[in-house]
């Protein structure tokens, strides 16, 4: 209990960032809706030219038993877990999204840092997602 009253008291502890849904709508437009669609769906007018087709975003907690993977949709827009989908490592705008690390929260609860504009993709991704 003294250890996380030191913690909080020394600002070590990472609040969660704030989520901007509709600046992850702006972002989704500009750099991810070339692949997977302007409604995610994984129909992008790039799509066919992918080795791997793009997923269907808007089904990802659906996909994952009503559990939005949060953990894996980070990894796999920062670079961590490396999709090869079109001769390179998804994703073609990694570096815009790389940055100043906020922390968000896993589906666990379990905090992880990510950038700004990963956690404000994540909020629309949630936003967007089909039972």
């Amino acid at each position: 209990m003294r250890l996380i009253a030191l913690v909080t008291a020394l600002g070590l502890a990472c609040p969660a960032a704030a989520q901007d849904a509709m600046q992850g709508e702006a972002l989704f437009g500009f750099y991810c809706a070339t692949c997977h669609g302007t409604d995610a769906r994984g129909d992008g007018p790039m799509s066919p030219s992918l080795v791997v087709p793009p997923a269907d975003l808007s089904t990802l907690a659906a996909r994952g038993e009503g559990v939005f993977p949060t953990l894996r949709v980070i990894m796999r827009i920062d670079g961590r877990d490396p999709l090869v989908s079109h001769g390179s490592m998804m994703p073609v705008y990694g570096d815009f999204f790389a940055g100043t690390d906020v922390a968000t929260k896993a589906e666990t609860g379990q905090p992880i840092m990510t950038s700004q504009p990963i956690v404000d993709l994540l909020a629309y991704l949630k936003a967007l997602q089909q039972e």
